[in-house]
Protein backbone atom coordinates (compact mmCIF):
# COMPACT_ATOMS: atom_id res chain seq x y z
CA UNK A 1 0.00 0.00 0.00
CA UNK A 2 1.19 3.52 -0.76
CA UNK A 3 1.17 6.07 2.03
CA UNK A 4 0.44 9.46 0.55
CA UNK A 5 -1.47 11.09 3.41
CA UNK A 6 -0.16 10.89 6.96
CA UNK A 7 -1.37 12.60 10.14
CA UNK A 8 1.39 13.18 12.69
CA UNK A 9 -0.02 13.82 16.15
CA UNK A 10 2.68 15.56 18.15
CA UNK A 11 4.30 16.62 14.90
CA UNK A 12 5.29 20.05 16.23
CA UNK A 13 7.33 18.54 19.06
CA UNK A 14 11.02 17.66 19.34
CA UNK A 15 10.84 14.29 17.58
CA UNK A 16 7.81 15.21 15.50
CA UNK A 17 9.52 17.98 13.58
CA UNK A 18 12.21 15.56 12.40
CA UNK A 19 9.61 12.96 11.40
CA UNK A 20 7.57 15.54 9.47
CA UNK A 21 10.64 16.83 7.61
CA UNK A 22 11.51 13.29 6.48
CA UNK A 23 7.95 12.50 5.40
CA UNK A 24 7.74 15.77 3.45
CA UNK A 25 11.10 15.08 1.79
CA UNK A 26 9.57 11.86 0.46
CA UNK A 27 6.69 13.80 -1.07
CA UNK A 28 4.02 12.69 1.39
CA UNK A 29 1.13 14.96 2.34
CA UNK A 30 1.45 15.49 6.08
CA UNK A 31 -1.17 16.92 8.43
CA UNK A 32 0.18 18.28 11.71
CA UNK A 33 -2.41 19.25 14.33
CA UNK A 34 -1.28 21.74 16.96
CA UNK A 35 -2.91 24.00 19.52
CA UNK A 36 -0.68 26.87 18.40
CA UNK A 37 0.53 27.26 14.81
CA UNK A 38 3.35 29.52 16.02
CA UNK A 39 4.98 26.44 17.54
CA UNK A 40 5.20 24.89 14.08
CA UNK A 41 6.41 27.85 12.00
CA UNK A 42 9.24 25.87 10.42
CA UNK A 43 6.79 23.16 9.32
CA UNK A 44 4.37 25.63 7.73
CA UNK A 45 7.04 26.42 5.15
CA UNK A 46 7.26 22.81 3.95
CA UNK A 47 5.34 22.42 0.67
CA UNK A 48 3.50 19.17 1.48
CA UNK A 49 2.72 19.94 5.13
CA UNK A 50 -0.60 21.29 6.42
CA UNK A 51 -0.39 22.65 9.96
CA UNK A 52 -3.88 22.72 11.48
CA UNK A 53 -4.92 24.33 14.74
CA UNK A 54 -6.83 21.64 16.63
CA UNK A 55 -7.20 20.01 20.03
CA UNK A 56 -6.20 16.39 19.50
CA UNK A 57 -7.81 15.45 22.82
CA UNK A 58 -11.20 16.26 21.29
CA UNK A 59 -12.64 13.09 19.75
CA UNK A 60 -14.57 14.98 17.06
CA UNK A 61 -11.44 16.89 16.05
CA UNK A 62 -9.48 13.64 15.84
CA UNK A 63 -12.14 12.08 13.65
CA UNK A 64 -11.88 15.03 11.26
CA UNK A 65 -8.08 15.02 11.26
CA UNK A 66 -7.75 11.31 10.47
CA UNK A 67 -10.39 11.23 7.72
CA UNK A 68 -8.80 10.29 4.40
CA UNK A 69 -5.46 9.40 5.96
CA UNK A 70 -3.40 6.38 4.96
CA UNK A 71 -1.56 6.31 8.31
CA UNK A 72 -1.46 8.00 11.70
CA UNK A 73 1.66 8.56 13.78
CA UNK A 74 1.19 9.31 17.48
CA UNK A 75 4.23 10.92 19.12
CA UNK A 76 2.55 12.63 22.07
CA UNK A 77 4.18 12.20 25.46
CA UNK A 78 4.73 14.18 28.66
CA UNK A 79 7.53 13.87 31.21
CA UNK A 80 5.70 15.44 34.16
CA UNK A 81 2.20 14.86 35.51
CA UNK A 82 1.48 18.48 36.43
CA UNK A 83 -1.65 19.09 38.47
CA UNK A 84 -4.35 20.92 36.61
CA UNK A 85 -2.68 20.23 33.25
CA UNK A 86 -2.70 17.32 30.82
CA UNK A 87 -0.94 14.59 32.70
CA UNK A 88 0.24 11.05 32.10
CA UNK A 89 -3.21 9.45 32.02
CA UNK A 90 -4.66 11.89 29.52
CA UNK A 91 -1.62 12.08 27.23
CA UNK A 92 -0.45 8.47 27.41
CA UNK A 93 -3.66 6.47 27.77
CA UNK A 94 -6.77 8.47 26.93
CA UNK A 95 -5.31 10.03 23.79
CA UNK A 96 -4.09 6.73 22.26
CA UNK A 97 -7.54 5.28 22.96
CA UNK A 98 -9.13 8.18 21.05
CA UNK A 99 -6.59 7.87 18.22
CA UNK A 100 -7.36 4.17 17.86
CA UNK A 101 -11.11 4.87 17.79
CA UNK A 102 -10.65 7.56 15.14
CA UNK A 103 -8.54 5.23 12.99
CA UNK A 104 -11.15 2.49 13.21
CA UNK A 105 -13.98 4.88 12.41
CA UNK A 106 -12.19 6.20 9.31
CA UNK A 107 -10.74 2.93 8.08
CA UNK A 108 -7.12 3.93 8.75
CA UNK A 109 -5.19 0.70 9.12
CA UNK A 110 -1.60 1.87 9.75
CA UNK A 111 -0.68 3.25 13.18
CA UNK A 112 2.80 4.08 14.46
CA UNK A 113 3.01 4.71 18.19
CA UNK A 114 5.72 6.28 20.32
CA UNK A 115 6.19 4.49 23.64
CA UNK A 116 9.25 4.46 25.91
CA UNK A 117 11.97 2.03 26.87
CA UNK A 118 10.90 0.28 30.07
CA UNK A 119 7.20 0.91 29.49
CA UNK A 120 5.31 -1.52 31.70
CA UNK A 121 1.80 -1.40 33.14
CA UNK A 122 3.30 -2.59 36.44
CA UNK A 123 6.41 -0.39 36.27
CA UNK A 124 7.81 1.70 39.14
CA UNK A 125 6.59 5.11 37.90
CA UNK A 126 3.37 6.61 36.59
CA UNK A 127 5.23 7.56 33.42
CA UNK A 128 6.22 3.96 32.67
CA UNK A 129 2.90 2.51 33.80
CA UNK A 130 0.83 4.78 31.56
CA UNK A 131 3.17 4.18 28.63
CA UNK A 132 2.75 0.44 29.24
CA UNK A 133 -1.04 0.76 29.38
CA UNK A 134 -0.98 2.58 26.04
CA UNK A 135 1.07 -0.18 24.46
CA UNK A 136 -1.55 -2.71 25.55
CA UNK A 137 -4.26 -0.61 23.89
CA UNK A 138 -2.30 -0.37 20.65
CA UNK A 139 -1.57 -4.11 20.55
CA UNK A 140 -5.26 -4.92 21.09
CA UNK A 141 -6.44 -2.36 18.50
CA UNK A 142 -6.69 -4.73 15.56
CA UNK A 143 -4.80 -2.16 13.45
CA UNK A 144 -1.52 -2.59 11.57
CA UNK A 145 0.49 -1.12 14.43
CA UNK A 146 4.16 -0.61 15.15
CA UNK A 147 5.44 0.51 18.55
CA UNK A 148 8.75 2.27 19.17
CA UNK A 149 10.41 2.32 22.58
CA UNK A 150 13.33 4.76 22.61
CA UNK A 151 15.78 5.40 25.39
CA UNK A 152 16.34 9.05 26.26
CA UNK A 153 16.54 11.05 23.01
CA UNK A 154 19.25 13.61 22.34
CA UNK A 155 19.55 16.31 19.69
CA UNK A 156 20.05 20.03 19.26
CA UNK A 157 16.81 20.99 21.03
CA UNK A 158 16.61 18.14 23.55
CA UNK A 159 15.57 18.73 27.15
CA UNK A 160 18.11 16.27 28.53
CA UNK A 161 21.71 17.10 27.64
CA UNK A 162 20.84 20.78 27.21
CA UNK A 163 19.51 20.79 30.77
CA UNK A 164 22.83 19.48 32.08
CA UNK A 165 24.70 22.04 29.98
CA UNK A 166 22.67 24.88 31.49
CA UNK A 167 23.20 23.52 34.99
CA UNK A 168 26.95 23.13 34.53
CA UNK A 169 27.26 26.66 33.21
CA UNK A 170 26.33 28.14 36.60
CA UNK A 171 26.68 25.48 39.32
CA UNK A 172 30.14 25.24 40.90
CA UNK A 173 29.31 21.71 42.13
CA UNK A 174 26.67 19.26 40.88
CA UNK A 175 24.75 17.23 43.45
CA UNK A 176 23.41 14.45 41.28
CA UNK A 177 20.43 12.23 42.09
CA UNK A 178 20.57 8.60 40.94
CA UNK A 179 24.14 8.90 39.58
CA UNK A 180 24.30 5.19 38.71
CA UNK A 181 21.10 5.17 36.63
CA UNK A 182 21.94 3.74 33.21
CA UNK A 183 20.84 5.13 29.85
CA UNK A 184 21.50 4.35 26.18
CA UNK A 185 20.80 7.71 24.53
CA UNK A 186 19.59 7.72 20.94
CA UNK A 187 19.90 10.49 18.33
CA UNK A 188 16.60 12.15 17.39
CA UNK A 189 17.29 11.83 13.64
CA UNK A 190 17.80 8.08 14.02
CA UNK A 191 14.47 7.80 15.83
CA UNK A 192 12.75 9.76 13.06
CA UNK A 193 14.33 7.59 10.37
CA UNK A 194 13.10 4.45 12.11
CA UNK A 195 9.54 5.76 12.13
CA UNK A 196 9.59 6.74 8.47
CA UNK A 197 11.28 3.56 7.24
CA UNK A 198 8.78 1.40 9.12
CA UNK A 199 5.75 3.11 7.63
CA UNK A 200 5.51 1.14 4.38
CA UNK A 201 7.36 -1.96 5.64
CA UNK A 202 4.84 -4.82 6.04
CA UNK A 203 7.28 -6.76 8.22
CA UNK A 204 7.11 -3.97 10.83
CA UNK A 205 3.39 -4.45 11.45
CA UNK A 206 2.61 -5.97 14.83
CA UNK A 207 6.14 -5.41 16.17
CA UNK A 208 7.76 -3.32 18.90
CA UNK A 209 11.25 -1.89 18.47
CA UNK A 210 13.65 -0.66 21.13
CA UNK A 211 15.57 2.37 19.87
CA UNK A 212 18.94 2.88 21.57
CA UNK A 213 22.28 4.40 20.76
CA UNK A 214 25.53 2.44 20.50
CA UNK A 215 26.74 2.99 24.08
CA UNK A 216 25.44 2.73 27.65
CA UNK A 217 26.25 5.53 30.12
CA UNK A 218 25.55 6.13 33.77
CA UNK A 219 23.94 9.45 34.58
CA UNK A 220 27.20 10.54 36.19
CA UNK A 221 29.10 9.73 33.00
CA UNK A 222 26.62 11.73 30.90
CA UNK A 223 26.92 14.80 33.09
CA UNK A 224 30.71 14.53 33.03
CA UNK A 225 30.66 14.16 29.25
CA UNK A 226 28.53 17.29 28.86
CA UNK A 227 30.97 19.12 31.11
CA UNK A 228 33.89 18.05 28.94
CA UNK A 229 32.12 19.02 25.71
CA UNK A 230 31.04 22.46 26.95
CA UNK A 231 34.26 23.22 28.80
CA UNK A 232 32.36 23.47 32.10
CA UNK A 233 33.81 20.59 34.06
CA UNK A 234 32.45 20.52 37.60
CA UNK A 235 32.83 18.24 40.61
CA UNK A 236 29.95 15.74 40.66
CA UNK A 237 28.71 14.48 44.02
CA UNK A 238 26.42 11.50 43.65
CA UNK A 239 23.52 11.29 46.08
CA UNK A 240 22.37 8.08 47.74
CA UNK A 241 18.77 6.86 47.42
CA UNK A 242 17.23 8.84 50.33
CA UNK A 243 18.96 12.07 49.29
CA UNK A 244 18.06 11.48 45.64
CA UNK A 245 14.40 11.15 46.62
CA UNK A 246 14.63 14.30 48.74
CA UNK A 247 16.21 16.27 45.88
CA UNK A 248 13.47 15.07 43.50
CA UNK A 249 10.81 16.14 46.00
CA UNK A 250 12.29 19.62 46.38
CA UNK A 251 12.77 20.13 42.63
CA UNK A 252 9.24 18.91 41.98
CA UNK A 253 7.91 21.85 43.99
CA UNK A 254 9.91 24.44 42.06
CA UNK A 255 8.84 26.11 38.78
CA UNK A 256 10.06 24.27 35.71
CA UNK A 257 10.14 20.85 37.40
CA UNK A 258 13.77 19.98 36.63
CA UNK A 259 13.11 16.62 38.28
CA UNK A 260 10.18 14.92 40.00
CA UNK A 261 9.71 11.92 42.25
CA UNK A 262 8.20 10.10 39.28
CA UNK A 263 11.45 10.70 37.34
CA UNK A 264 13.32 9.27 40.32
CA UNK A 265 11.14 6.15 40.29
CA UNK A 266 11.65 5.75 36.53
CA UNK A 267 15.42 5.79 36.98
CA UNK A 268 15.23 2.79 39.31
CA UNK A 269 15.30 0.54 36.24
CA UNK A 270 18.01 0.62 33.57
CA UNK A 271 17.01 2.45 30.40
CA UNK A 272 18.99 0.14 28.11
CA UNK A 273 18.39 -2.64 25.58
CA UNK A 274 20.41 -5.27 23.76
CA UNK A 275 18.16 -5.20 20.69
CA UNK A 276 19.93 -4.14 17.46
CA UNK A 277 18.75 -0.89 15.90
CA UNK A 278 16.10 -1.74 13.27
CA UNK A 279 15.83 -1.13 9.52
CA UNK A 280 19.58 -1.23 8.88
CA UNK A 281 20.17 2.12 10.61
CA UNK A 282 23.53 2.63 12.30
CA UNK A 283 22.74 4.81 15.33
CA UNK A 284 24.93 7.84 15.90
CA UNK A 285 27.01 8.19 19.04
CA UNK A 286 26.73 11.17 21.36
CA UNK A 287 30.39 11.98 20.79
CA UNK A 288 29.79 12.30 17.03
CA UNK A 289 26.81 14.66 17.31
CA UNK A 290 26.61 16.59 20.56
CA UNK A 291 29.84 18.65 20.27
CA UNK A 292 28.36 20.32 17.17
CA UNK A 293 25.70 22.02 19.27
CA UNK A 294 26.78 21.92 22.92
CA UNK A 295 30.44 22.47 22.12
CA UNK A 296 29.64 25.94 20.78
CA UNK A 297 29.36 27.06 24.39
CA UNK A 298 32.92 26.18 25.31
CA UNK A 299 35.42 28.98 26.09
CA UNK A 300 37.39 28.11 22.95
CA UNK A 301 34.26 28.25 20.79
CA UNK A 302 33.24 31.58 22.33
CA UNK A 303 36.74 32.96 21.65
CA UNK A 304 36.48 31.89 17.99
CA UNK A 305 33.06 33.57 17.75
CA UNK A 306 34.39 36.81 19.25
CA UNK A 307 37.38 36.74 16.88
CA UNK A 308 35.20 36.11 13.84
CA UNK A 309 32.85 38.95 14.77
CA UNK A 310 35.82 41.29 15.26
CA UNK A 311 37.15 40.40 11.81
CA UNK A 312 33.77 41.02 10.20
CA UNK A 313 33.57 44.40 11.95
Amino acid sequence: MEFNNVCVIGGSGFVGRHVVHLLSAQGMNVTVPTRNRERAKELILLPTVDVVEADVHDAAALAQLTRGMDAVINLVGVLHDARGERGFQQAHVELPRKVIAACRANGVRRLLHMSALGADASGPSKYLRTKGAAEALVRASGLDWTVFRPSVIFGREDKFLNLFAALLRFAPVVFLASPSARFQPVFVEDVARAFVRSLADPSACGKSYDLCGPRVYTLRELVALVGAITGHRRPIIGLNAPLSYLQALVLELLPGKLMTRDNYYSMKIDNVSNQPFPFGIQPAAIEAVVPAYLGNDSPRARYRAYRDRARRG
